[in-house]
């Protein structure tokens, strides 16, 4: 899912094919690297499945840590995506899925080790029932591709969009304002994140969440959009996804292409 996010993130909704890069863990013992190196596979396979696309090719490799991931590829027209430096002043930002994903799989990692002391710090802010919602909210965000969103970026005249991995949404935003053709910043105004992944980022461990760096794995298309269009992608979107979506910037002028997240930002529990 979050290969494919690179096409959608362009509008594009078909993937033609996905080269996989995959290290099985030489540090596993036998039995369990066979185990859950299939497992990978399996689940890289069924999102390749769910997205029209499949697997042609690809490198494996024996590596301390198991990892998987890949390059998706697409030939298309020039009007069939959508180019990635085209926002506009005036512009608002909508972001198709909640952040947190990196604090609530750490505190699933926390809450399965043995005395660990993070998750005895996390028994003083949150319960093991939210500590379980919370990382189930982030597997299905996770696991939901964005190839909706996506198909949505061409028929509502999106005029750029990034998706949210890595950097944090703020470093997305960043990267996004300094490709624009116009002189443009972003300014972040609200935050949604996964419920209970603020009050750990706060109380436990600061994973500079609330500052938008917070890695984000499969995270949502932030999409540059009229504001005339923004409520009709946002409801079409949750038509067909059962998800929200939420209006979180606008495009401001701005000659240094500066993304910033404003002092009263707004952060939501969702």
């Amino acid at each position: 899912a979050n290969v494919l996010s690179d096409l959608y993130a362009e509008g594009v909704e078909q993937c033609d094919f996905v080269l996989m890069l995959l290290a099985a863990s030489r540090n596993m013992p036998t039995e369990e690297r066979t185990i859950c190196t299939k497992e990978m596979v399996r689940g890289f396979r069924d999102a390749c499945i769910e997205a029209g696309t499949s697997v042609t090719g690809g490198q494996t490799v024996l590596n301390p840590w198991p990892i998987i991931g890949g390059v998706a590829t697409a030939v298309v027209t020039k009007d069939e995506f959508v180019s990635s430096d085209g926002a506009q002043v005036g512009d608002v930002l909508v972001l198709t899925k909640p952040l947190g994903t990196q604090v609530a799989v750490n505190v699933h990692q926390w809450q399965h080790t043995n005395n660990n002391r993070h998750w005895l710090l996390c028994q003083e802010v949150i319960t093991e029932e939210e500590a379980e919602d919370m990382m189930h909210a982030a597997v299905c965000s996770m696991a939901r591709l964005n190839r909706n969103g996506a198909r949505l970026m061409i028929k509502y005249q999106a005029h750029a969009a990034t998706d949210v991995t890595g950097f944090g949404i703020l470093g997305h935003a960043q990267n996004l304002s300094e490709n624009q053709k116009e002189e443009v910043g972003f300014e972040l105004h609200t935050l949604p994140l996964i419920t209970g992944t603020k009050t750990v980022n706060d109380n436990v461990f600061n994973f500079r969440l609330s500052l938008g760096y917070s890695a984000e794995t499969s995270g949502g298309l932030l999409v540059c959009l009229a504001a005339d269009q923004a409520e009709g992608y946002i409801k079409e979107l949750e038509e067909l996804d059962g998800t929200p979506s939420w209006i979180v910037g606008r495009a401001v002028a701005d000659p240094e292409r500066k993304s910033k997240i404003l002092e009263d930002c707004t952060f939501l529990e969702v």
